[in-house]
């Protein structure tokens, strides 16, 4: 091998090393910042990490919604026709907010109860629901029309 190979050889064993550090420190980042679905149902049987960025969905508790009379911080529930979870919130809600429409909120998991939303999407027109939120419904017993603006009753 002439030293001119060698060199090129050191390179390319060089370049390949960098490449693979680089890809794996992308990778290790990612697992971080990934936000992971979980139903109320879910988050009851503890199978949501505590203190870790996650996101909950399901619909918004009819007579659940405890508005602060000082700020805007807001409490609510997230139920799922079986379990629910206490959400705080200190943001603007979004404009469709409202009872008894699904909703996917992100932020932390405190206790299987109580749920620091960063963030809460809400439906964006009257028969879009969340395919997650829908999927969880079902799960749980309830009958989603799609014509109406509220889910229906249980079988």
């Amino acid at each position: 091998m002439t030293p001119k190979q060698k060199q090129r050889g050191i390179i390319v064993v060089a370049l390949v090393v960098i490449t693979l550090a680089a890809i794996g420190l992308l990778i290790y980042a990612s697992r971080s910042e990934l936000n992971y679905y979980y139903s109320p149902i879910e988050v009851k049987e503890g199978k949501a990490p505590l203190e870790r960025s996650i996101r909950i969905g399901g619909l918004v508790a009819p007579g659940s919604v405890v508005k602060s009379t000082e700020t805007i911080d807001i409490a609510f529930d997230i139920m799922d026709g079986k379990d629910r979870v206490r959400v705080t919130y200190d943001k603007m809600l979004p404009d469709l907010f409202r009872e008894g429409q699904g909703v996917i909120a992100t932020g932390l998991l405190k206790d299987q109860d109580n749920f620091v939303a960063t963030e809460i999407l809400a439906k964006h027109d009257e028969t879009y629901m969340p395919p997650e939120v829908k999927e969880s419904l079902e799960k749980s017993g309830i009958v989603i029309d799609e014509n109406s603006r509220h889910p229906g009753s249980q079988p």
